[in-house]
C-alpha cells in the first residue's frame, strides 16, 4: 500500500518513449512507401490507403503528444522528442497535400516522379535505421546513416529540379503550374525527413 502511494504521488512519472517514437517512424515509413506505390500504379486504393494511414498517424501523434505533456522522465529530452514527432507529422502532411493537389488539379499520372518517391522511401527506411542505432547507442553508425540520408536528400532536390526543368519546356502554362506544386510537396517531404535525421543527431549528442 505504501509503495503504491509513493509510486503514484511522490515518484516522478516516467515512460519509455522509444517504442512510441519507433511506431511513429514505422507508420510514417508506411505512408511514404504507399506514395511510391501510388506513383507506380496510380490506383485509387493506394490513395485511399494513404488517407487512412495518415488519419491513424495523426491519432498516434496526438496520443504521444498528450503522453509527453503528462510525463516527467523520458529517455531523451522532451523538446527533442517533440521536434521528432512534429517533423514526422510534417512528412505525413506533405504526403497528404501531394495527394490532395493531384486530385484537385486532375493530374492523371504521377509516374514521372516514381524515382523521386523511391528515394523518399529509402530516406525514411534509413531514418528508421537511424533511430534504432540511437536506441542502441551506436553513435558512429548513426552518423554514417544520417550522412546517407543527406546524400539522398541532395538527389531528391536534384530530381525535383530536373522535373521542373522538363516542365518548363512545355507550352501549357497550366500544366506547369499544376505539376510545380506537387513537385514542391516531394521536396518538402525530403526536407522534413532530413530535419528529423538532424534531430536524431541532436539527441545522440545529448545522451553521450
Amino acid at each position: 500500500m505504501k509503495t503504491g502511494f509513493i509510486e503514484k504521488f511522490i515518484l516522478p512519472k516516467s515512460e519509455d518513449f522509444e517504442d512510441a517514437m519507433r511506431q511513429q517512424t514505422l507508420i510514417t515509413l508506411n505512408i511514404v512507401g504507399r506514395l511510391e506505390d501510388a506513383c507506380a500504379c496510380q490506383r485509387e486504393e493506394a490513395l485511399a490507403a494513404i488517407r487512412e494511414d495518415a488519419a491513424r498517424a495523426l491519432e498516434m501523434k496526438n496520443e504521444n503528444m498528450q503522453r509527453l505533456l503528462n510525463v516527467f522522465l523520458t529517455p531523451y529530452d522532451k523538446e527533442s522528442i517533440y521536434r521528432f514527432l512534429t517533423q514526422l507529422d510534417w512528412v505525413v502532411l506533405s504526403v497528404k497535400h501531394f495527394v490532395i493537389e493531384q486530385e484537385v488539379y486532375g493530374i492523371a499520372s504521377v509516374a514521372d516522379y516514381r524515382e523521386i518517391c523511391a528515394l523518399l522511401t529509402e530516406m525514411m527506411t534509413l531514418l528508421g535505421k537511424s533511430f534504432d542505432l540511437l536506441a542502441a547507442r551506436e553513435m558512429i553508425a548513426l552518423a554514417a546513416t544520417t550522412d546517407r540520408i543527406e546524400d539522398k536528400y541532395d538527389r531528391v532536390v536534384e530530381g525535383c529540379a530536373r522535373a521542373i526543368a522538363t516542365l518548363l519546356e512545355a507550352e501549357d502554362c497550366r500544366e506547369i503550374l499544376r505539376h510545380r506544386d506537387i513537385v514542391g510537396q516531394l521536396k518538402e517531404i525530403a526536407k522534413r525527413i532530413h530535419i528529423t535525421a538532424n534531430t536524431l543527431e541532436d539527441m545522440a549528442i545529448k545522451v553521450v
